[in-house]
């Protein structure tokens, strides 16, 4: 073991190639609260200042923030610090870093139910273009649960554009590169492959996005729609609803998975659909087994009656 005369924002660069090439991990990492220490300098009192930090942190609303994005804070962190002793580098062993303990009110999955998804959906003005790209990100987002990150990275050198727009598929999978690198293949359902036809009938551009921002200047040499954009237009057609959820693109990938789970899913095949790692990832959603579990066993036990 070393001690490195480096502080910890000089880390960061190999750190996230680490996360990347060696862990298979998303490329992110905790802010800089005390990036100029060195990693030997770090103590349990810092971890502790900063937790607190974290539980009076607010977000651009000014709302404080949940304890589960304060999680993926310490998570980083943590990582972070497992890197220093894979490296051998002297530093606080990432045991010391503990997690907040989740309530059952941080725990609850924001979805849509069937009615308020077919709102949603119907909110875009489908008579302007922009309002038909909008539809075909809702109902793409919808169709395949993907993250609004593979969304947003998706160029329309990927579809069959020609046969798309002379309705020559009534469904359509697509192999995508999702988080952590890994591959999947989602599914685009008649009703999204409609949209995603309608709205590239208008595309006379060579961009190579496949969803493409209007209002970019000439300078913006791709006009590729960015994750915050797609953010603002789903919780614009969301107060348009007057839906009772703050929805974000995450809310539709949420709804995505209860949809499949309530008509009768398996939770492994949703699993792979969504791209999950691990299962327990994907076992949030017993908020829509759990009431169906209750349901078969009074059904179907002996002594349910």
């Amino acid at each position: 073991m070393h001690k490195s005369s480096n502080p910890l924002i000089r880390h960061i660069p190999d750190f996230l190639d680490y996360c990347e090439v060696e862990k298979g991990l998303s490329p992110v990492t905790s802010d800089n609260k005390f990036s100029e220490l060195k990693p030997h300098e770090l103590t349990a009192e810092h971890i502790w200042n900063y937790r607190l930090h974290l539980s009076r942190k607010k977000d651009v609303r000014g709302r404080y923030i949940k304890k589960t994005t304060q999680n993926y804070y310490l998570i980083a962190l943590r990582n972070l610090l497992n890197y220093f002793s894979e490296k051998d580098i002297v530093s606080l062993p990432a045991d010391k870093i503990k997690l907040p303990k989740l309530t059952g009110k941080d725990k609850i999955i924001k979805f849509l139910n069937f009615d308020q998804i077919e709102k949603l959906l119907s909110m875009p003005d489908t008579a302007k273009v922009e309002g038909l790209r909008d539809r075909a990100i809702l109902e793409s987002l919808f169709s395949t649960g993907m993250r609004v990150s593979e969304l947003t990275s998706l160029n329309i050198r990927l579809f069959d554009v020609n046969s798309l727009i002379k309705g020559k598929f009534t469904e359509l999978e697509l192999s995508i590169v999702g988080k952590g690198g890994s591959t999947r293949t989602i599914y685009f359902s008649s009703k999204a492959l409609k949209c995603l036809a309608d709205y590239l009938k208008t595309r006379k551009d060579l961009f190579p996005p496949l969803f493409i921002n209007y209002k970019r200047g000439d300078d913006d040499k791709e006009h590729r729609l960015t994750a915050r954009s797609v953010e603002r237009l789903v919780r614009k057609y969301t107060i348009m609803a007057g839906l009772p959820v703050d929805a974000t693109p995450h809310t539709l990938r949420h709804s995505f998975a209860t949809d499949l789970l309530t008509h009768g899913a398996d939770m492994r095949s949703v699993q792979e659909l969504l791209g999950h790692k691990n299962i327990v990832t994907t076992q949030v959603y017993t908020h829509v087994t759990n009431p169906h579990l209750k349901n078969v066993h009074k059904q179907f036990h002996s002594r349910g009656e």
